[in-house]
């Protein structure tokens, strides 16, 4: 029988992730749990508002999970039955899988082989041999790090492209633009922002999303279509005898369905623990950031075979994720060997990820399709733990354990 060494997480597995909850945390979902609005009320506008202002945009339509969240922008930007949209192979599913669930065909890009990003050459070679019109194309913010928003959006705008940040790894990450800093979540460089709130990442609210933008237009869009298609805004109705009483007014119980919508609302509960969290950000930022430097500098000595993904310049990244690219040949072992050595001394990693356009129900769809640049950032990558409440002892004895594990 095989027994866990013992941690600084006092014998427990540190895993990849975790979410942070405090007193805080639970008093705020506690005082919406005593109140009147459980869903649809206060605390869901809070949050928005709040998001916004970290986002540095006009607005942020908060729904059930990141998911809905790109699900939603693909719509709002028009993504029709037939369209093409263009994504990143390595990413979660659900980049590619919300606009295929409205009704486009896929175009897997390849990424840079180091970070795992889009690059304009790549979504330009993703253009080329798309089988019909690109309505819109899904950078993805892998890791935390950001994806070159300005050459893609140069790329995109010139071909009358539509631009959705999957930025669920980049809550508070920013950039430089031309020597301008930008907020990952202002639209700057797209037309909508997309974020998640599962419980690995930066912010928690178990489950829970939202999408941010500057386009007042988009705004209303998303808010019909994370409800049903519904609205009960007066001057929108157009069945006036049903909508208005003998003097014109609008009768109060009125609604109309404009346009087919779903139910991808977010609750006042995932809400209240969500701006519970927002009011921790900078403690959050703080410590990933100091977790992130801590491993860099450890890292070091095991490079060329052990080495941090390659950092984006002009990016400060706030990391959702810690991942490491291994010359697993070199060491002699297999990723599967290390990943369960390290978990026999309490070190839990994971693949993010495997490339989308590998999966069999793509495979099945578009057929076999080489995209090198993905298959080398795949064979080579691992995540480690990174959580805020880690501490250096954490990550000492995660980097000891992996060069135990290598033979380091």
């Amino acid at each position: 029988m095989t027994v866990l060494a013992k941690t600084p997480a006092k014998g427990r597995l540190l895993p990849y992730g975790r979410q942070s909850i405090d007193d805080s945390d639970i008093a705020a979902v506690a005082d919406v749990l005593r109140g009147d609005f459980l869903t649809t009320g206060p605390a869901v506008d809070g949050f928005e508002q709040a998001f916004a202002d970290v986002a540095d945009a006009p607005y942020a339509v908060a729904c059930s999970s990141g998911t809905a969240a790109l699900h939603i922008a693909a719509l709002a930007v028009g993504v029709e039955p037939g369209d093409r949209v263009i994504v990143p192979s390595i990413t979660f599913l659900a980049t590619a899988n919300a606009p295929h669930l409205s009704g486009a065909e896929i175009v897997f890009a390849d990424v840079d082989p180091d970070t795992g990003l889009m690059l304009a050459d790549t979504l330009q070679e993703a253009m080329a041999r798309a089988d019909g019109e690109v309505k819109a194309v899904f950078p993805v913010h892998l890791n935390g790090q950001t994806a070159p928003m300005p050459e893609l959006s140069d790329v995109a705008r010139a071909a009358g492209i539509a631009i959705v940040e999957d930025a669920c790894h980049a809550i508070a990450t920013r950039y430089e633009a031309n020597g301008v800093p930008v907020t990952v979540g202002s639209a700057a460089h797209s037309d909508l922002v997309c974020f998640s709130f599962h419980p690995v990442k930066t912010i928690a609210m178990g489950e829970g999303g939202a999408v941010s933008g500057r386009d007042p237009a988009f705004e209303e869009r998303l808010r019909l279509l994370r409800n049903h298609g519904m609205t009960r805004n007066a001057d929108a109705f157009t069945n006036q005898a049903l909508a208005r009483d003998e003097s014109g007014a609008a009768n109060p119980w009125y609604y109309e369905m404009p346009d087919v919508g779903f139910n991808y609302r977010a609750s006042d509960i995932h809400c209240a623990l969500g701006l519970s969290q927002l009011k921790r950000l900078d403690g959050f930022v703080e410590a990933r950031k100091a977790l992130a430097l801590r491993y860099d500098e450890k890292l070091a000595p095991l490079a060329p075979v052990v080495r941090p993904v390659k950092r984006v310049p002009g990016c400060d990244p706030v990391l959702h994720l810690y991942a490491i690219l291994i010359d697993f040949p070199q060491t002699g072992l297999t990723r599967r060997a290390v990943m369960e050595a390290l978990r026999e001394r309490g070190v839990g990693t994971q693949v993010h990820y495997i490339p989308v356009h590998l999966q069999p129900y793509y495979r099945a769809r578009y057929g076999n399709r080489e995209l090198p640049g993905a298959q080398a950032y795949y064979e080579r990558c691992l995540s480690l733990p990174l959580f805020p409440a880690m501490t250096e002892e954490d990550v000492d004895y995660v980097i000891a354990s992996l060069k135990e594990v290598i033979g380091a």
